[in-house]
């Protein structure tokens, strides 16, 4: 099997056009790690000057009024991470800024599609499209070639005659391939490694093994595939062919397929109809800017209740601080509620597509090289509700002052110094760890699994069928 394999790389280092081949892809892959890596650093150097500009805006504000300070805001950065480089994600169209302001939860803006006028069907240009897309199609054509080159000249009754078996030679052909797969994956994420300068926490080097083992496992999936097929077809070409058209369809027909199916069975509203309904809802709330409901004058009768007075004007507090806070606190449920169900939906949407991969190995390479990455749309999620908490204890700490500070009711023009906005703690956020989120992927890793497995018997089923044929 060795003796195989070596002679597999000595003939391609005799073939001029395998080395241009060989050599044009691995550049190809360490100019795009390299741009890539750039992109984040820029990116991230962007986050960082914003997150600063921001903080010293806030404590440069001078005297104000909290409720006033509420609708000033402040603002929620999405941190990048190595990996990014390596595989966008849902990065690409979701975004990475959201503001942060009394009364209002806001979409999370700005993402890598909005700063870019040239984005492809793949989305930009990263080293995991080519991972994914380009060297899984020359494993194929070089598979193909690697077996059928046997037959063709003649050379698979001689090595047979020398006690070399034919799921021997094949295997010895498919492993040879495989390895060389992963030399050009090893070359590229430690190229991205070294380029980023990034440092060996445990998470870091957990996701970076896994990044390895995922496309690993797909890449011997393809390999043996496409031998089981050659071994399978009498004509070559047909199997090269039905091979391809594998790849078309798992690459192109099945993901557009799965995505429409999984729409039709669990549909997300529209943003329209997303936002009305969370305004219906809203303005069945306390209105803080407009009280004049019954439940504004059942809360003011809990009040005055509460401190034993008759009138508004006789509280200690600024009943308009508890009234802003009251507001806020029933938004937060209508948020809760409606958020909740949308990422009940898009979680039932992933599911399904998670298990669209046990026809398609190719979709759960994709939904593992993401979440790994930490660029899916859980990780994404994870961002969003971390700033609506945050945001929700800063409103309140702004309320709180305005009530309990010293101003007293109807005194919108009462200001608070500068040092209390300055002791309220800026948004600080750590992307989450692997492990928080390996359950969800477990579908995946079983599906590519299942298919190596089936890859793998293939072959040998195949292989041995065509040595008990005349070859």
């Amino acid at each position: 099997m060795i003796q195989i394999l070596l002679n597999e790389w000595k003939g391609w280092s005799r073939t001029g056009q395998f080395r241009w081949l060989f050599v044009g892809l691995v550049g190809v892959l360490l100019l795009l790690s390299y741009f890539g890596v750039q992109d984040v650093r820029n990116r991230q150097a962007l986050v960082d000057q914003s997150k600063r500009e921001v903080r010293e805006q806030w404590e440069n504000m001078g005297p104000t009024n909290p409720h006033g300070a509420a609708h000033y805001g402040s603002y929620a950065f999405k941190p990048l991470n190595s990996l990014s480089a390596l595989d966008e994600g849902v990065n690409l169209t979701a975004g990475s800024v959201l503001r942060l302001e009394g009364h209002v939860q806001n979409e999370v803006v700005h993402s890598a599609q909005s700063q870019s006028a040239f984005i492809s069907y793949f989305g930009p240009l990263k080293a995991s499209i080519v991972l994914q897309v380009i060297v899984p199609l020359f494993m194929i054509f070089l598979t193909y070639y690697a077996v059928k080159s046997e037959h063709e000249q003649g050379r698979v009754r001689l090595l047979m005659v020398q006690g070399i078996t034919y799921p021997k030679l094949v295997f010895g052909k498919v492993l040879a391939i495989w390895i060389l797969s992963l030399i050009i994956l090893l070359v590229t994420l430690g190229s991205q490694i070294a380029i980023f300068g990034a440092g060996l926490e445990a998470d870091f080097l957990l996701r970076s093994a896994l990044i390895v083992l995922a496309y690993a496992v797909f890449y011997l999936i393809i390999t043996s595939l496409t031998a089981s097929f050659c071994a399978w077809a009498s004509q070559g070409a047909s199997s090269l062919t039905f091979m391809l058209a594998v790849w078309v369809v798992w690459l192109i027909f099945l993901p557009k397929l799965a995505g429409w199916y999984v729409e039709k069975q669990h549909p997300l509203p529209s943003r329209e109809a997303f936002t009305s309904a969370m305004r219906e809802d809203r303005s069945k709330g306390i209105d803080g800017h407009n009280p004049a409901d019954e439940r504004e004058q059942a809360f003011k009768d809990s009040v005055l209740m509460a401190y034993d007075v008759q009138h508004l004007d006789s509280l200690p507090i600024n009943y308009d601080g508890l009234l802003m806070q009251a507001d806020e606190e029933y938004g937060n449920k209508v948020w809760d509620k409606h958020f909740g169900s949308l990422f009940e939906v898009m979680q039932r949407q992933k599911t399904n597509l998670q298990l669209v991969g046990l026809i398609n190995p190719y979709g759960s390479l994709r939904s593992l090289s993401m979440g790994i990455s930490g660029t899916d749309q859980w990780s994404h999620l994870h961002f969003q509700k971390e700033a609506e908490a945050y945001r929700r204890v800063f409103i309140k700490e702004l309320n709180d002052e305005h009530a309990y500070g010293g101003s007293k009711n109807g005194d919108w023009g009462w200001k608070a110094e500068q040092e209390f906005f300055n002791g309220i703690e800026d948004f600080h956020y750590t992307n989450p760890r692997y492990t928080q989120a390996a359950r969800i992927y477990q579908q995946d890793w079983f599906n590519l699994i299942l298919w190596l497995v089936i890859a793998l018997m293939s072959l040998g089923v195949a292989t041995k069928k065509r040595e008990s044929k005349p070859l």
